[in-house]
């Protein structure tokens, strides 16, 4: 039998729940009284905005829920972060437990199952006040709060009431109680930022509801109890919090008494309603084992280093064709899983070496000037996987180790620094693929003149200087100069070579950008390499180039640095394993290697040399390559602001920058400004590098590098200690760089669009063209290490 609903009675004979079918006179009675409760309604607030409602109001499947995106580290199970408005994960009624279902009837509509959805006394009394002017009141059944919800998140600013009655009529009138009952239970606040029972499951005791997990994990009937109390009041008064606290039994002591009681009304509806009976009633205890209230939890991840990774998987994604041109907020909004390329191993141990405010960074650059910032990236050889990457300490701050597409098409970031001498890796992996012998011996004296390239004594930037000194000079093989780091030896490269063989290698390798200065323009600006004919784009860099003049991003060196580590195989660098939604997979990686052109014998020469670099020799038995790397302040000789130290093994590659945030020199807390690759940078990745190849528990003997065999060469004697750093060079010159892309400043850019339509076009990779100039840090150095 059914009868009008009101909040104290239930006529389900046997407290299943079930809808009775009513009596056709009893039917059109309820329709009677239904209309003229809305008619009441429309006197007051007008006829022509009755007749809006009755056919625009919005139901349930025209109704898009934002629902939290959760972004996870490449095992597929350790969350990252949560994205979205609205902290919601929706879960289908009929995979829902029964727990939360009878607990949310007993607390907010004992007459759910038996009534048309509208609570007619309220509606009427509604109608009277506003009618007369009087205030606005009257309680509202299950489907009139959904309808509210319903309402509110599409914008609709009529009467309430008026809302609550129309909707629900017609959702009632549509629907079945049980879809109603899920719209709700994935809909209502709980609190804490929890939309919706499964977030507020999760966010209060760390269950879920699903029926489908182990019987441990599920909400209990207790619980469920607890979490429907605080619909009544989500969240505290924010003009009376103390006094007025809401039903969270970890607000206070009145919070955890309003529970109690409300926990108890409930209980005594669950035995009303037949969901319990009156012994498990007495028997069920209060839970006392609510979550404290963690004051971090809104910010869901992003405040962390992590949350700068968040940046660049958003960004990638967002060049897809599964997400491109799609609304600002889709992504972060669609309940999406994100599995990232982040190992959680190797990012814990980037973030113990990079983050310089931890105990766990190396002692050399632990507990220096606030100004001193590092920035490191790994990469997966062979694949292009970013397995750790740390831009900084705070997610939502300045991102040192590389640059990305906000949700509006500006690039963001400061991860653009001159590599100094790290950059001769890409002239030596050029004289190599050109089959210049490592052992082929070079003029390398203190100072040299390059006329070809405008230095000379009479020019303003001066001869080319060695910032270090060899047993070999002045006549030495070029694996000597690569360990001591000569700079005359390599400018002499550079030239021979061609500037447009060493920016092919580097492109080939994985650096897309370069930033160079334009006269007249103090700001640096991105000059894109990927896609350019290689003599086009030689045209914009002087011969420093291959001395490490202009800036790159950490993270394209590290993909280099993947490329040589993968026997000159380069992957596309990303982030992104999957994207799924449910059982529909949106996005996969695509794994394509591409050979930048050395052989076996390139290759075994360029790891060779490059591990006979003494800063590269890690203590953990793997074999590793590397190189160090330095630039200058302003004129000086004497102070550093760029440190490098870019490197490999077989299974792992990384680049690590030291340099400060405000382009100053870097100075120790001792006053010194001996700060070099070697002691700077240095440590931060030789810890990391063993650290994480530990924490990969990976066979080193499987990722032996090969023997060159030098043809018609002789073997050399080992290679000499590598000199403390001494007198640095003069400046070299600042060739000016012309470029149509737009520049951006010290403060991220804002403006910038990569593309005329002003959002980013092409694969999903890093470098769609053309790109904005992502905002750079102050571009004051001069000289290379």
């Amino acid at each position: 039998m059914r009868v009008l609903p009101n909040d104290d009675n239930y006529n389900a004979a046997d407290g299943s729940g079930a809808r009775v079918a009513p009596a056709g006179r009893k039917r059109r009675r309820s329709r009677i009284l239904i209309f003229l409760a809305v008619f009441a309604l429309l006197g007051g607030s007008g006829l022509v905005a009755g007749g809006y409602y009755f056919d625009s109001v919005p139901t349930p499947t025209d109704l898009k829920l934002p629902e939290s995106t959760t972004v996870y580290y490449a095992d597929g199970r350790t969350k990252m972060a949560t994205l979205g408005a609205e902290n919601r994960t929706i879960v289908p009624y009929g995979q829902m437990n029964d727990s939360a279902k009878q607990a949310i009837v007993a607390a907010e509509d004992r007459s759910f199952w038996t009534n048309k959805g509208i609570d007619f006394s309220g509606v009427l009394r509604a109608a009277w006040s506003n009618v007369t002017g009087g205030q606005r009141q009257g309680a509202s059944t299950i489907t009139q709060q959904y309808a509210r919800v319903a309402a509110d998140l599409n914008g609709v600013t009529y009467s309430r009431k008026l809302r609550e009655a129309v909707i629900a009529w017609k959702l009632d009138d549509k629907y079945s109680k049980e879809e109603i009952l899920g719209f709700y239970l994935n809909t209502v606040p709980f609190g804490r930022g929890a939309y919706g029972i499964e977030a507020a499951a999760q966010t209060y005791f760390g269950k879920t509801v699903s029926r489908d997990a182990p019987a441990a994990n599920q909400l209990t009937p207790a619980e469920a109890m607890v979490l429907c109390a605080m619909v009544k009041q989500p969240e505290a008064d924010p003009n009376d919090p103390e006094g007025t606290p809401g039903y969270d039994p970890r607000r206070n002591a009145k919070a955890r008494q309003n529970s109690i009681d409300r926990w108890n009304y409930i209980r005594d509806g669950m035995v009303k309603l037949g969901y319990l009976s009156a012994a498990d009633a007495t028997n069920l205890a209060y839970p006392d084992d609510v979550k404290p209230i963690d004051p971090n939890a809104g910010r869901s991840g992003l405040d962390r280093p992590t949350g700068l990774v968040v940046n660049h998987v958003l960004s990638e994604l967002r060049q897809t064709d599964a997400f491109k041109d799609k609304p600002a907020d889709f992504i972060r909004n669609g309940g999406f899983k994100i599995v990232t390329t982040i190992d959680k191993r190797v990012q814990d141990a980037a973030e113990a070496a990079a983050d310089i405010r931890r105990d766990s960074a190396p002692e050399a650059v632990r507990g220096q000037p606030k100004n001193w910032q590092a920035a490191l990236v790994a990469v997966e050889p062979g694949t292009g996987r970013v397995l750790g990457y740390y831009g900084g300490n705070d997610g939502g701050g300045a991102d040192y180790a590389g640059w990305y597409y906000d949700e509006n098409g500006a690039a963001r970031g400061f991860g653009q620094h001159p590599p100094g001498s790290s950059f001769k890796v890409y002239d030596l992996a050029a004289a190599v693929r050109d089959k210049v012998s490592v052992k082929q011996h070079f003029d390398s004296p203190e100072t040299k003149e390059f006329p070809e390239s405008g230095r000379t004594k009479t020019s303003p930037a001066g001869p080319i200087r060695n910032a270090e000194h060899a047993p070999c000079q002045p006549d030495c093989a070029l694996w000597e100069a690569t360990v001591a780091s000569l700079n005359v030896t390599y400018f002499e490269l550079t030239e021979k070579l061609g500037k447009a063989k060493v920016i092919d290698m580097a492109t080939r390798a994985g650096v897309d950008s370069m930033w160079a200065t334009e006269k007249g323009n103090p700001r640096s600006q991105r000059v894109e390499l990927r896609g350019q004919p290689a003599e086009e784009v030689a045209g914009r860099f002087s011969t420093e180039v291959g001395i490490g003049q202009y800036g790159i991003a950490v993270q394209d060196h590290a993909n280099g640095m993947a490329t040589f580590a993968a026997g000159g195989k380069r992957a596309e660098q990303h982030f992104v394993r999957t994207v799924t939604k449910g059982d529909d997979r949106l996005f996969e990686e695509r794994l394509v290697q591409t050979d930048v052109g050395l052989d076996k014998e390139a290759v075994n020469q360029l790891d060779w040399t490059l591990s006979r670099v003494k800063a590269a020799k890690l203590d953990n038995g793997w074999d590793a390559a590397g190189k160090t790397g330095t630039w200058q302040a302003g004129q000086s000789t004497t102070q550093n602001v760029h440190t490098w130290m870019v490197g490999y093994t077989g299974a792992l590659a990384g680049a690590v920058w030291l340099g400060t945030t405000d382009g100053k020199p870097l100075r120790t807390k001792d006053g010194s400004y001996q700060v070099f690759g070697a002691t700077g940078a240095g440590p931060i990745w030789r810890q990391f590098m063993e650290q994480a190849t530990a924490a990969l528990k990976l066979d080193p003997d499987k990722y032996r590098f090969g023997t060159p065999e030098f043809p018609g060469d002789t073997p050399s004697p080992a290679p000499p200690e590598t000199p403390k750093p001494t007198a640095a060079s003069p400046t070299p010159t600042v060739q000016p760089t012309p470029s149509a892309r737009p520049t951006c400043g010290p403060a991220p850019c804002g403006s910038a669009s990569p593309s005329p339509s002003g959002k980013p076009t092409g694969p999903p990779s890093r470098s769609p063209s053309p790109r904005p100039s992502p905002s750079l840090s102050p571009s004051r150095t001069k000289g290379p290490q």
